[in-house]
C-alpha cells in the first residue's frame, strides 16, 4: 500500500462519518455553488439587455445540460469505479479508468459541439426560442459550444477528484473558472460593448482555465490517478462498465435539458416574460438545490470506497447522516428564499411582469427543495455502489416521469400556476417513490463492516511506518 493509498484508507474507513462528509461536502458545495454563481451572474448582467436576452438564458441552459450530461457520465462512471477499486487496492485499474473515461470524453466533445452547430437554429428553436428571442439565444449558444469540449472533460475531472476523496483539488479548479467569470461579464459585455457575445465569451474563456487547472492537478500528480494516453483500453466492456454505472447521470441531466425545452413550450404562450420568470427562478433553485449536490457528492466517495470494502454499517451511518445535513442545510436556503421572493426575483430582472411570476414560483420552488435531501442521497448511493438500474429509474423521475407529465397537465386545469408549481409536485412524488427503494437496499446488506484484506494490507503499511 503506498503512502497515498493509506492517507485515503484513513479519511474515508477510519474517520467518523460526522467528521469525514462535511469536510468533503464543504469544498465540493463551494464549487458547485460558486459554479451557480456565475450562472445568476450571467442570468445578472444578460437581464440588463432586455427580457428576450434574459429568456435566451434560460434557452441554452438546456444546451449546456446535454453537454453536462455525457460529461456527469462519463465522470461519475468512472470515478465510482475508481474509488470502488482503489478501495479494493487496484490502483492499475483506476488509472486505466481514469484514461478510458477522459479521452473518450475529449473525443465526444468536439462531435456533439460541431454537430450542434449544424443545426443551431433548429436547435434553437426546439428549446423554446421565440422570434424575439432567437437571436440573442443563437449568439450566446455559439460561445457554449466552443467551450463544450473543457466543460465536458471538466466534469470528467472534478468527478473522478472527488471520488478519490480529492475534493479541496476539485473546488479549487471550479472556483478560480468562476470568479474569472464573474469578472469577465461586466467587462466584455459593457466595457467592451459586446452585449450577449461577452457574457458567451467570457463564460468560455472561464471554462478552458478552469479545465487547464483542473488537468495540472493530474499532470501534476497531485491526485491517485494518473493521465495517460496509453491507459487508455482497448476492452470494449471497461467503457461499457463506465457507462453503465454513469448512465443514471446521463439520465438525470438529460432529462433536465428535456424538461427545461418542455418548461420554456409551456410557458411560451404566456409570452418572453413567463419564459425569463421561469428561467430567472429555476437559476435561483438551482443554486439552492446545488447545495445539496454539493453534499451528497460528499458522500459519493464514502459509499462507493466503503461499499467496496465492505463496511456496510459505516456505510449506513454515512447515508443517515447525509440526509439530515441535507435537509438542515437546505431548510434554512429554502425559508431565506421564501421571506422575499419578488425582491429577489427583481434583482436579475425588473420587468414587472416578470416579477409577478417569478416571485410565485420561487415560493413553489422553495417547498419543493425540502423535498430533495432524500432522493438526492438515495440516488447517488445506488449510483456510487454501483446499483445502476435503480439510480437510473430514480434519476428519471424529478425531470422526466414526474415532473413532465404534470408540467404537461396541470396547466390545463390551473393555467399558469400549473407551470409554477410543477417542479413542487414533481419532488414530492419523487421523494416517495425513492423511499421503498433505500429500505428494500438497506434490509439486502448486512448490518455489519467486514475485515478485508485491504484492512490487512493498512494495517501492515501501518506498522512499516513504525
Amino acid at each position: 500500500m503506498t503512502e497515498k493509498e493509506r492517507r485515503q484508507y484513513e479519511k474515508l474507513v477510519l474517520t467518523p462519518v460526522e467528521k469525514l462528509i462535511p469536510a468533503l461536502a464543504v469544498p465540493t458545495v463551494i464549487s458547485m455553488m460558486v459554479t451557480m454563481i456565475y450562472n445568476l451572474v450571467d442570468a445578472f448582467f444578460v437581464g440588463k439587455l432586455g427580457t428576450s436576452a434574459s429568456a435566451a438564458i434560460g434557452i441554452v441552459l438546456g444546451v449546456q445540460s446535454i453537454i453536462q450530461a455525457f460529461g456527469f457520465m462519463l465522470g461519475h462512471g468512472s470515478g465510482s469505479l475508481i474509488s470502488f477499486h482503489l478501495g479494493k487496492g487496484n490502483r492499475e485499474h483506476a488509472d486505466m479508468l481514469l484514461a478510458t473515461s477522459f479521452f473518450t470524453a475529449m473525443g465526444f466533445s468536439v462531435l456533439l459541439s460541431l454537430f450542434c452547430f449544424a443545426f443551431l437554429t433548429p436547435l434553437m428553436r426546439l428549446m423554446g426560442s421565440t422570434d424575439t428571442i432567437l437571436p440573442f439565444s443563437r449568439n450566446y449558444a455559439t460561445y457554449i459550444l466552443i467551450s463544450g469540449p473543457a466543460l465536458m472533460c471538466s466534469c470528467v475531472l472534478n468527478n473522478v477528484m472527488r471520488y478519490e476523496g480529492k475534493a479541496v483539488l476539485a473546488m479549487v479548479g471550479l472556483v478560480s473558472g468562476g470568479v474569472l467569470n464573474m469578472i469577465g461579464d461586466p467587462i466584455l459585455m459593457f466595457g467592451l460593448g459586446l452585449g450577449i457575445d461577452g457574457a458567451g465569451l467570457s463564460t468560455a474563456i472561464s471554462q478552458y482555465i478552469s479545465f487547464g487547472i483542473l488537468l495540472y492537478m493530474f499532470l501534476s500528480k497531485k491526485t491517485i490517478t494518473q493521465i495517460s494516453i496509453r491507459n487508455y483500453t482497448r476492452d470494449i466492456r471497461e467503457l461499457i462498465n463506465i457507462l453503465k454505472v454513469g448512465f443514471p447521470s446521463l439520465i438525470r441531466q438529460m432529462l433536465n435539458s428535456v424538461s427545461t425545452m418542455t418548461l420554456n413550450n409551456c410557458a411560451m404562450p404566456y409570452g418572453d416574460a413567463a419564459i425569463a420568470a421561469m428561467s430567472i427562478v429555476g437559476r435561483i433553485t438551482m443554486f439552492i438545490g446545488s447545495a445539496m449536490i454539493g453534499i451528497g457528492q460528499g458522500f459519493q466517495p464514502v459509499s462507493a470506497y466503503n461499499y467496496g470494502g465492505e463496511k456496510y454499517a459505516r456505510l449506513r451511518r454515512a447515508f443517515y447522516f447525509t440526509f439530515r445535513l441535507g435537509m438542515v442545510f437546505l431548510g434554512i436556503l429554502g425559508i431565506l428564499g421564501m421571506i422575499a421572493p419578488g425582491p429577489v426575483v427583481h434583482v436579475f430582472r425588473d420587468d414587472p411582469k416578470v416579477v409577478e411570476i417569478g416571485a410565485t414560483a420561487l415560493r413553489f420552488q422553495c417547498v419543493a427543495v425540502l423535498f430533495q435531501p432524500f432522493t438526492v442521497t438515495a440516488n447517488m448511493m445506488f449510483q456510487a455502489v454501483g446499483r445502476s438500474r435503480v439510480a437510473s429509474f430514480l434519476a428519471t423521475l424529478r425531470s422526466g416521469l414526474c415532473y413532465i407529465p404534470i408540467l404537461l397537465i396541470l396547466p390545463r386545469f390551473t393555467g399558469l400556476l400549473g407551470i409554477q408549481s410543477a417542479q413542487m409536485w414533481s419532488d414530492f412524488l419523487t421523494m416517495l417513490i425513492s423511499v421503498p427503494f433505500v429500505v428494500r437496499f438497506f434490509r439486502e446488506i448486512p448490518e455489519e463492516d467486514y475485515e478485508t484484506a485491504q484492512d490487512l494490507h493498512y494495517r501492515e503499511s501501518a506498522a512499516g511506518q513504525k
